[in-house]
């Protein structure tokens, strides 16, 4: 009898975006041929797949579920734990899930909490604060330098990065820390800007996790980025490429790998997860943060690892679910 594994997901076009809301509310959320790629591929690994969509749906259908476990991809709704919420329901019910659980999921959507536990565990990243006034920002600053980047403390998919993102003046700062609080209603994180290229690490696994080759993040065709960044328009567009090669300096790979384990296990990740760096013109790598909610969509990393390593994409989800199953000792 096959198994039958949950897909909880948020579609971007089931969500309606209210007055209040910023520009990029629904940024996070999947679009539906993600959801389908993610099912089909399941399916062709010869699994049943139970469609249960949102954490309104799984709460509506958690007593009649009737699946082995759940992959859960949800980003979850409102509040600095959204992304808790698929795992902890999950949890609650005695029900396997593939992925991190509810805490790590809270921890790393926190980048201020991330960035805690980083520094805790002796782990290169930016320096930062956190603010939700803009009159204690020349205090926060301490010896901080410009240029620096402003970003929402607990957002992803690049939400509230624009070019105005990076500023180099008090007053640019303050005006952009005012932007943040207002428009995504939380504090904001500043951190020192690295400039330099930009790459993303994927791992897969659990007691001896894979760490898959680390991939590149070309910007307006360039790979050496100097001062370009990621930012909401250019994530949803065709100026962003993951490049996946063979040319990165082995010592750099070699950093590179070692610190995105060693972060996925400072915060206890689960199955699969992407870590993402930004390094100097020295090669010295500085971890951004965390995603143990990463993309799986056919334009991102993973399926780009897939092409480069020469092995369907199937490949990559099967790897994901077998590292679930033996986690929970269900091989």
């Amino acid at each position: 009898m096959k198994r039958k594994i949950g897909l909880t997901y948020d579609l971007r076009t089931e969500y309606k975006l209210k007055d209040s809301d910023p520009p990029d509310a629904n940024a996070e959320f999947d679009h539906p041929l993600t959801v389908n790629l993610i099912a089909q591929t399941i399916e062709s690994l010869g699994y049943t797949v139970v469609k249960i969509g949102n954490v309104d749906n799984l709460l509506k259908k958690i007593g009649h579920l009737n699946v082995d476990i759940v992959f859960n991809i949800a980003e979850g709704k409102a509040g600095r734990n959204r992304e808790s919420q698929v795992p902890l329901i999950l949890e609650m019910k005695g029900i396997p899930c593939v992925g991190s659980d509810a805490l790590t999921l809270g921890i790393s959507l926190d980048k201020a909490i991330t960035k805690r536990i980083l520094a805790a565990e002796g782990i290169p990243t930016p320096r930062f604060f956190e603010t939700e006034s803009v009159s204690d920002t020349v205090a926060k600053m301490k010896k901080m330098k410009f240029p620096l980047i402003v970003k929402p403390r607990y957002e992803g998919s690049s939400k509230g990065l624009s070019e105005k993102s990076r500023v180099k003046t008090v007053d640019a700062l303050e005006r952009q820390i005012a932007y943040i609080v207002k428009t995504y209603r939380q504090a904001a994180i500043i951190e020192e800007f690295i400039p330099g290229t930009e790459y993303t690490v994927a791992i897969i696994g659990n007691h001896n996790p894979e760490v898959l080759p680390p991939v590149q993040i070309k910007i307006d065709g360039k790979l050496k980025l100097g001062d370009k960044f990621y930012t909401f328009t250019r994530i949803h567009s065709n100026r962003l490429e993951y490049v996946c090669s063979p040319a990165i300096d082995k010592s750099l790979e070699r950093k590179l790998k070692s610190l995105a384990l060693r972060t996925y296990k400072a915060i206890d990740c689960r199955d699969f997860g992407r870590v993402d760096f930004r390094v100097t013109a020295d090669n010295e790598p500085y971890v951004l943060e965390i995603n143990p909610l990463p993309s799986l969509s056919g334009e991102d990393v993973f399926m780009c690892i897939a092409n480069y390593l020469k092995v369907p994409y199937a490949e990559m989800i099967k790897r994901i679910i077998d590292a679930a199953f033996s986690r929970y000792g269900m091989n």
